[in-house]
């Protein structure tokens, strides 16, 4: 199991794009026509073989609208993970008693990919979506090429996400349940995946339960941070874009 796709969702997809794009020097590699169906537009970004991804409500009413109006503005909105054994997960979350909100399968060029949505609120924090690629090097979420867009100049892959809560202790049990995995330890609450991990801590910004933090492993911190004033990306230190901390591991 492992951190593949950290998604924003903001009301300027492109304006947020660029930011990224130039802050990390990645390219916008894909945008999936399908997810008209969810009233939604999005764009892809590879960091090696792992994504960002901003989504932007098109139409009234949608999930990601809500979210923008209640917490006043962009921010992180679902974290995917890539597992190996799908139909196992799939059995475990539902021996689990966590609802499955939604399910795909979807299948093009010999690529099928399958996932689960699981239900926001008796998970907390995001929406974690559970996915498998057969074969397991592609992500069709991205389409088929996106390869050829991979830049490793100053980043290489995401690797973390953080969550906050006004009860951590609490979020992290939740996670640990929708995973099956265990945190480290009582008093570190961070759950180790491979090349990545999920970590908790407390709402300190009064923005309520969500995403706090992505991590990403870092080949150039200068140039990023170089990057970041250039773009008004940094705030005492620290690099925020898409109401987001961007964290370089």
């Amino acid at each position: 199991m492992r951190l593949r796709q950290l998604v924003f969702v903001s009301r300027e997809r492109d304006e947020l794009g660029r930011k990224i794009c130039k802050l990390l020097d990645l390219k916008e590699s894909y945008n999936d026509a399908g997810l008209i169906n969810f009233g939604l537009e999005n764009v892809l970004i590879p960091l090696g073989d792992t994504f960002f991804e901003i989504v932007t409500p098109i139409k009234e009413n949608t999930t990601a609208e809500r979210f923008l109006d209640k917490k006043g503005g962009d921010g992180g909105y679902m974290v995917i993970v890539d597992v190996e054994n799908f139909e196992g997960e799939q059995e475990r979350v539902e021996t689990s008693n966590i609802e499955i909100v939604w399910h795909g399968n979807r299948k093009e060029e010999n690529i099928q990919a399958r996932t689960i949505h699981l239900h926001p609120k008796q998970v907390g924090g995001a929406i974690l979506s559970i996915d498998h690629m057969n074969p397991k090097t592609a992500w069709l979420w991205a389409g088929t090429d996106w390869e050829k867009d991979i830049n490793k100049t100053l980043v290489d892959v995401v690797s973390g996400v953080v969550l906050q809560s006004d009860n951590p202790e609490l979020l992290c049990s939740k996670w640990e349940k929708a995973l099956g995995k265990k945190r480290v330890a009582e008093n570190n609450l961070s759950i180790l995946l491979n090349e990545s991990k999920i970590s908790f801590v407390q709402d300190e910004d009064g923005k309520g339960e969500g995403i706090n933090a992505f991590a990403v492993k870092t080949l150039d911190r200068n140039k990023i941070l170089e990057n970041a004033e250039k773009i008004n990306a940094l705030q005492n230190g620290n690099i925020y874009l898409g109401g987001v901390k961007i964290i370089l591991d």
